[in-house]
């Protein structure tokens, strides 16, 4: 349970679970808020570390071939589905406000957590065949001994994974940043900690398309707009 005084919680808070999860509709406006909500900012990487160190959990494995064909067979039926119910069928229904995601309970952020831990669950059984996973090592920082990191992109996901990585400083998280080969690093929501091991496995959010460098960096909790301190890790695609 948290620590934090019930009373200087603010209002937004129960938006702290969808944008750690990557589903907030406006992240970057709460991205703003964020700025200036130290409650919030708490809140989010609280959450961002059980879901970046859920996945690192629990060993790798394949999945069984009649699993992955048990799978498509699911996707497949509901594109059909979507398809009959027409184009508007899954758009998301617009709400009032700043932010997609109205306010829950705790309730709802219970749930939320639990759908990390199946995202998990899918990330460890590994639906995709490592054939067509392409690996690239990352170049780390010469401060950060021991360790070590590699981009692993498939089936058009990408996935940071790190290991040996030292705690970052008190009251700061690790960013990831996407940067083109000309223009500067710009933010994503993937805000991460690492286990009492060093061990990480961050989902790395949108299209690698054009970007040139996947880079990390140690800012303050809630995530910058900025980069505030140097790459401690950079991969190059």
């Amino acid at each position: 349970m948290s620590s934090r005084d019930p009373n200087l919680e603010c209002e937004h808070g129960a938006d702290a679970a969808p944008y750690a999860l990557g589903a907030l509709e406006n992240a970057e406006a709460y991205r703003e808020h964020l700025l200036t909500c130290a409650s919030c900012r708490a809140e989010v990487a609280e959450l961002q570390f059980v879901a970046d160190t859920l996945p690192a959990s629990v060993p790798p494995m394949l999945a069984p071939p009649e699993m992955s064909e048990r799978i498509l067979a699911t996707v497949r039926s509901e594109a059909e589905l979507l398809k009959a119910a027409g184009s508007e069928s899954d758009e998301p229904v617009k709400q009032r406000g700043r932010w997609r995601s109205p306010r829950v309970s705790f309730l709802g952020a219970g749930l939320a957590i639990a759908a990390t831990v199946i995202v998990a669950v899918a990330i460890a059984v590994n639906v995709h065949s490592s054939a067509h996973q392409r690996v690239t090592s990352a170049q780390v920082a010469p401060g950060m001994h021991g360790t070590e990191a590699s981009l692993r992109q498939s089936g058009g996901r990408a996935e940071l994974v790190v290991s040996g990585m030292p705690q970052p400083p008190l009251g700061h998280v690790y960013e990831v940043w996407l940067a083109g080969a000309s223009t500067p690093p710009r933010p994503t929501n993937a805000l991460f900690g690492v286990t009492n091991s060093g061990r990480a496995s961050v989902s790395v959010p949108g299209n690698l398309h054009g970007v040139k460098e996947v880079l990390v960096t140690s800012e303050p909790r809630g995530g910058s707009l900025h980069p505030t301190s140097p790459a401690v890790i950079r991969v190059t695609l």
